[in-house]
């Protein structure tokens, strides 16, 4: 799109005696000479008046009006280093000619000279103080050497000199678009599309600001309008695929993008757009794709390195990720999200301390950058580091990373104030399995005298209603009692000051129910087998469930007879019904209620396998012997390089040595099974010895 960057041209020839210039059979005197040249100017032969230019430059080099006309001819032409010499030489002609003096602003203003561009219109306006188009370029340059409020102040005297100054009013917008005041910068494009109706330029720009203040719907009607006017523009599109994709209507901005390519093959932004729009559809091969077109169109694509990288990291090739990120920063040093991003890849490859190096940096450039905060909390959180990574653990909110921030009137406590004789609410956040992990901090709010409400998610209220410290429950999104102090409980850790150390730790701090326990007791099959309940998925709509769950089939020849295999899922991805089916694990479905059902079968396991997800932990806080199954790069609770959990001492840890690699994880948990069933055979064994020993 265009910047908007302007030259005014105006043609003031001079009425003087001059030498004569033959012009076929006629002698003319120069400034007829002039005439017939502005003449052809304005008629768009642009040859014959450069021809006539020249020639009367050959009988007075110094004519202002010759040089102007040329260099203005010059420019338009693009001769853009041509065009400045011409100009320059007319204004030391005339120095105190102020359309002279403006378009050279103008000029230099192109090629990017913007101190001496700065200089020409500050000159004509020392001359003519009432210059508005001069103060509307004076804008631009001042806005290119980033000296913003000093362009918009420039901008608003030349409205107030022209109050129709349709581009000063879109120039302004940009300008406050980059001070971040957004609003003014939509209503500055506002009122330059009132003044001009078919501006798509404007409707453009006011689409991008309008993302930036996340009014993503009314983004996209004001790239539909740009596109009703210029449907030819590429860049409409493929800005219009962007809103489209934030705005989750992935396969609209995937057309969108696709468009933009349609009608500019050449368009290396929209390859860009659409590699995000593939790695948002999970399709990261296809994103890496798009993004090294983007890249093959435009080598020194910053962003678009960035943007491969992640679609990189989301195919668990780290190394490749972070070569990509630092071509990144090696072309654009000062781009936060590519120091960043190469902090989310050192941490998957368990560099931990580069990462956080990473992180670092990218708060250095940007220091509002909460994603690097709070990625860098979790990054201390992996390696243990609990003291310096809980406080970051709460720029999450900033990012709705742990969910909508809560608006009470009540103050947060996050451990400072006393409490004593008072009511507290701790209130879930984020998902099932963290109310699991965290309600266990509900009794030593308790034990600081306390009363305790809890608000947590409905399919939990049945398990978490005989929890320890707790004096009531509320479900989520129901009214809440009266009470003075709220915490969430994920913040609770910071309020506790927890290290790896002092995690509040007991062989089970949850109970299932008796009346389920002997319900699900009846369903099962009776013998002498060992149970063990199965979890291989969860659910899809996790943003890592790519890394987390594994097909059903996969696991299958890993699973040694010789045990009763019962399924602890309720909801089954389809493609994993028709192996389910051609297995004799047991599968319950919708008989399976709630939390209270899943904790009653639990309990009748004698060991619970599940991949990373609240079943994991509804077993752990259940005190049951389970065991997880983890990626290469783990959630952070999980931690690095142990075989147990801090958090459950029930649990055993099987991780990935290898990012993808689930077969040696799979092969770890056959033979330990293995071990279970003789374990459990020699049980037999010695049972039916013993039983020939008694006295009859």
């Amino acid at each position: 799109m265009s910047k908007g960057r302007q030259s005014t041209v105006a043609f003031h020839p001079q009425q003087r005696r001059q030498p004569t210039l033959r012009i076929g059979n006629v002698a003319l005197p120069l400034p007829e000479v002039i005439k017939r040249a502005i003449a052809a100017y304005n008629g768009r032969d642009w040859d014959g008046a450069e021809q006539l230019c020249r020639a009367v430059l050959r009988v007075s080099a110094n004519d202002f009006d010759a040089l102007n006309l040329l260099g203005i001819i010059a420019a338009q032409s693009k001769r853009l280093e041509e065009a400045a010499d011409l100009l320059g030489r007319a204004v030391a002609v005339r120095p105190d000619n102020v359309p002279a003096l403006s378009n050279l602003g103008a000029l230099l203003q192109e090629l990017h000279r913007f101190d001496e561009a700065l200089s020409q219109l500050d000159r004509a306006i020392a001359i003519k103080p009432d210059y508005a188009e001069a103060y509307g370029n004076r804008g631009v340059a001042l806005k290119e050497l980033k000296q913003l409020e000093a362009a918009v102040a420039s901008y608003d005297k030349a409205i107030s000199l022209k109050p129709d100054y349709t581009i000063a009013y879109y120039n302004r917008g940009i300008a406050l678009n980059e001070l971040k005041l957004l609003e003014a910068a939509v209503a500055s494009y506002d009122k330059a599309i009132s003044l001009k109706p078919a501006y798509a330029e404007a409707y453009y720009q006011r689409g991008n600001t309008l993302q930036e203040l996340t009014q993503l719907t009314a983004a996209v009607a004001s790239y539909d309008k740009a596109i009703g006017l210029r449907p030819d523009y590429a860049e409409l599109y493929s800005a219009r695929g962007v809103a489209l994709r934030v705005l989750g209507q992935l396969d609209a901005a995937l057309d969108s993008c696709d468009h933009a390519i349609g009608i500019r093959p050449g368009c290396a932004e929209a390859y860009n757009h659409r590699g995000m729009v593939l790695k948002d559809l999970a399709r990261f091969n296809d994103a890496v794709s798009s993004y090294d077109k983007a890249i093959s169109l435009k080598p020194d694509y910053a962003e678009a390195y960035s943007n491969r990288g992640i679609a990189l990291k989301e195919l668990q090739q780290w190394a490749a990720a972070v070569a990509s990120y630092d071509r990144a920063i090696s072309l654009k040093p000062d781009l936060a999200q590519a120091h960043y991003n190469r902090g989310n890849a050192l941490a998957g490859l368990k560099l931990l301390g580069a990462a956080v190096e990473s992180y670092d940096t990218a708060i250095a450039i940007d220091p509002g950058y909460s994603a690097a905060y709070w990625n860098k909390g979790i990054a201390l959180l992996l390696n243990g580091d609990y003291a310096r990574g809980w406080p970051l653990y709460e720029r999450g909110w900033e990012l709705k990373q742990r969910g909508e921030p809560r608006c009470f009137s009540q103050p947060l406590w996050l451990g400072s104030e006393s409490i004593k004789d008072k009511t507290i609410l701790l209130h879930s956040e984020q998902g099932l399995g963290d109310t699991i992990q965290f309600s266990r901090y509900a009794r030593l709010v308790a034990e600081l005298g306390a009363k305790v409400i809890m608000e947590v998610q409905k399919p939990l209220l049945p398990l978490l209603r005989d929890l320890a410290g707790v004096a009531g429950f509320v479900e989520k999104g129901k009214a809440l009692p009266a009470f003075d102090f709220h915490c969430p409980l994920l913040s609770l850790p910071l309020a506790f000051k927890t290290e790896v150390a002092t995690i509040p730790v007991a062989k089970a701090y949850l109970r299932s129910n008796d009346g389920r326990v002997s319900y699900w007791a009846n369903q099962l099959r009776s013998g002498t087998r060992p149970r063990v309940g199965l979890v291989w998925s969860g659910s899809a709509t996790h943003k890592n469930d790519h890394n987390r769950s594994v097909a059903l089939q996969s696991i299958l020849p890993y699973l040694p007879g010789g045990v009763d295999y019962v399924c602890l899922q309720k909801e089954l991805r389809d493609a994993d019904k028709v192996a389910l089916t051609q297995s004799s694990i047991l599968y319950f479905g919708d008989a399976i209620k709630d939390f209270s059902d899943t904790a009653a079968l639990c309990d009748l396991m004698d060991v619970v396998i599940s991949v990373d997800t609240s079943v994991a932990h509804l077993a752990g806080a259940l005190g049951k012997k389970t065991w997880v199954l983890l990626p290469y790069a783990p959630d952070w609770r999980w931690m690095l390089n142990r075989r147990d959990s801090p958090w459950y001492p029930g649990a055993r840890l099987y991780r990935q040595e290898e990012a993808g690699d689930w077969a040696a994880v799979f092969s770890s948990v056959k033979n330990d099974l293995n071990s279970l069933v003789v374990s459990a055979n020699l049980t037999d064994e010695n049972s039916e010895m013993t039983e020939c020993l008694c006295p009859g």
